[in-house]
């Protein structure tokens, strides 16, 4: 695995305790304050939340929040080696404010945003948290089918035939014993395909693993929709370690990503010419109000500069008005396309 890639991807350990987070956090149906902020910018982050006037219940969460943020200067959490990014949710459940918080050790973005529910797509994004991933280990007569949501295995089903290793003498002939064994093969590789079918649910992931040619063989019994899905794993087999198939989704999320972005980017390119993006941070707000922006691209560094309040309420606006929020954190893609300080819009139509 490329050493590069490695460093950019998040712990296992850390993966693990995030997901658990993310799933306490995820049964929240209040409406929420979301701040994710960097290291060492709490005094900034005070200043932002004493400035921005809220309702009243906000305002409250606010306070609380406010004090959380002093609490972390003095004694900071993380579940990585070194925080780079806190994330503070506060909501308020039968008359009375409740506050949880995270560490970790990735970059995300600057977030201070009031909505229905937490704001934990930085999350989905940067971290690959809570995914649901289908992960398939296959030889010619035996397969696991594992669920994974998270870190956790939430369906798992085991299938197997009996399958003659060799033909014996007398009986059928040997070329008979071969088309035999190999349509018996046929069949259970069909089988197996029908129950991740009915696992699937919507599944990010269909990693397919295993030791020897059964996975390439089987390969060949997938529909088109888990072609898409389907990627290779390396080196697993029905015995490793559940922390190593931990690291291997954790690796495959990150690709995946990484090619979801690139497809994003490439889309926004195509549409440059047509009138369906738009660049300027002016051009964009306008956008957002009458709600005909689809998609707002964001740099995960963009807090760096001045017109960073003004991406932040951008933000917020594309959250309620259901515009799709996509954060960038490839360094190459944000040079390219200069969006450190400003973002970047598909449009659903143009506008004047």
């Amino acid at each position: 695995m490329n050493k590069t890639l490695e460093l950019s991807e998040i712990s296992h350990s850390e993966w693990l305790s995030l997901n658990q987070f993310f799933h306490e956090i995820k049964q929240v149906d209040s409406q929420c304050v979301s701040v994710y902020y960097p290291y060492g910018k709490g005094d900034e982050t005070i200043s932002l939340l004493r400035e921005t006037k809220r309702r009243e219940p906000f305002e409250k969460i606010e306070l609380k929040i406010e004090k959380t943020i002093k609490q972390l200067k003095e004694n900071p959490i993380s579940k990585g080696k070194f925080t780079k990014t806190f994330c503070i949710f506060g909501w308020i459940k039968n008359d009375k404010i409740h506050i949880k918080k995270i560490g970790t050790s990735k970059k995300l973005p600057y977030i201070y945003m009031t909505s229905k529910k937490p704001y934990l797509k930085p999350f989905s994004d940067i971290l690959k948290i809570n995914h649901n991933v289908l992960l398939v280990t296959i030889d010619q007569k035996t397969a696991r089918i594992q669920k994974f949501h998270g870190n956790q295995i939430v369906q798992e089903s085991k299938l197997r035939i009996d399958l003659q290793g060799r033909h014996r003498k007398g009986g059928q002939s040997q070329g008979r014993f071969l088309r035999a064994r190999q349509t018996k093969i046929h069949v259970f590789f069909k089988n197996i395909a029908k129950k991740i079918k009915t696992m699937d649910g919507c599944s990010e992931l269909l990693l397919l693993g295993g030791i020897g040619h059964a996975k390439t063989e089987f390969y060949d019994e997938l529909d088109s929709e888990f072609v898409k899905k389907c990627r290779f794993v390396e080196t697993l087999s029905f015995s490793t370690p559940i922390n190593d198939i931990h690291k291997k989704i954790i690796h495959h999320l990150y690709e995946h990503r990484r090619k979801h972005v690139v497809e994003i980017i490439q889309k926004y390119e195509k549409l440059v010419k047509t009138g369906l993006t738009a660049k300027r941070n002016n051009v964009i707000f306008k956008a957002l109000k009458i709600g005909a922006v689809d998609t707002l691209i964001v740099s995960v560094n963009y807090h760096t500069d001045s017109q960073f309040k003004n991406i932040l309420k951008m933000m917020e606006m594309a959250k309620n008005t259901s515009a799709k929020i996509e954060f960038v954190s490839s360094p190459k893609i944000i040079k390219t396309l200069e969006i450190n300080d400003s973002v970047l819009a598909i449009l659903r139509y143009k506008i004047k």
